[in-house]
């Protein structure tokens, strides 16, 4: 591998350091992330500054993702015909079930919303595009994982799963099991699993060849989205995301752009 080839997988290596976790970290943190001297990453810093892919706060020394990376994520978003193609769906379920309602796709271990239409309700659930939550513990995530390969399942499922309330499926045995019910479903209920009192229910969004490429769902406050709510809006959520396979099918596009899984 050449310097150059190894200089830019390195300052890749510092991006990814940062998260919805980790939004701020200092350099020594950023060293310590990713096996590399101070020095080395002394340098990676000062060309991502330049060029405004990280922002130093003079004060502190404390670096936080910068303006370009904003940037390159909304040209992503706006380039992505899931999300293109999903809207005018998304926009009937919100008008109908008045919650909110979240289009999200796999990414490892974990989901990411790529798009989000918010409750007009006074009460609504917090959340951001390109946020990641743990695909074992949420509705959009197990509406994907249940209709992927087994080995790819296991792989999910052997990347851990902690506990978040006392309703998260905490072993593989309960994941599987719940992951064959959404499969003869054709849709996922989470019921305050990953947050106490935020229930949800998904369904997934397939390509051409009936591989799983998203999850479409409604989500809000448990005490207003109750289980019979929920079981009520899964048959028509899963009409709603078979006309966006239908129509992602229709016009020949990817769906998303991500690492291959």
């Amino acid at each position: 591998m050449s310097e150059s080839v190894r200089a830019v997988e390195r300052a890749l290596d510092v991006l990814m350091c940062f998260s919805r976790q980790t939004p701020r970290l200092n350099m020594t943190q950023i060293a310590e992330r990713i096996g590399v001297h101070k020095s080395t990453v002394h340098r990676l810093l000062a060309t991502l500054e330049r060029h405004r892919f990280v922002e130093r706060d003079p004060v502190t020394g404390i670096y936080r993702p910068g303006i370009s990376l904003l940037q390159m994520s909304y040209l992503a978003l706006e380039q992505n015909d899931l999300r293109q193609v999903a809207a005018p769906v998304m926009r009937q379920l919100n008008e109908t079930y008045q919650e909110n309602i979240h289009l999200a796709v796999l990414d490892e271990c974990d989901v990411v919303y790529i798009h989000i239409l918010e409750s007009p309700q006074r009460i609504k659930l917090a959340a951001a595009i390109g946020q990641r939550l743990p695909a074992f513990a949420t509705a959009s995530g197990k509406a994907v994982m249940a209709f992927l390969p087994a080995e790819k399942i296991e792989s999910i499922l052997n990347g851990g799963m902690p506990c978040f309330t006392e309703r998260t499926p905490i072993s593989p045995e309960v994941e599987r099991a719940l992951l064959e019910q959404t499969r003869a479903a054709g849709y996922d209920i989470s019921e305050r699993e990953y947050e106490d009192e935020i229930n949800a229910v998904a369904a997934p969004i397939f390509d051409a060849a009936r591989q799983p490429l998203a999850s479409l769902a409604v989500a809000g406050p448990a005490y207003r989205l109750t289980p019979e709510q929920m079981r009520k809006i899964g048959p028509e959520l899963v009409i709603a995301a078979q006309t966006i396979s239908r129509e992602l099918e229709a016009a020949g596009t990817p769906a998303v752009k991500l690492p291959a899984q």
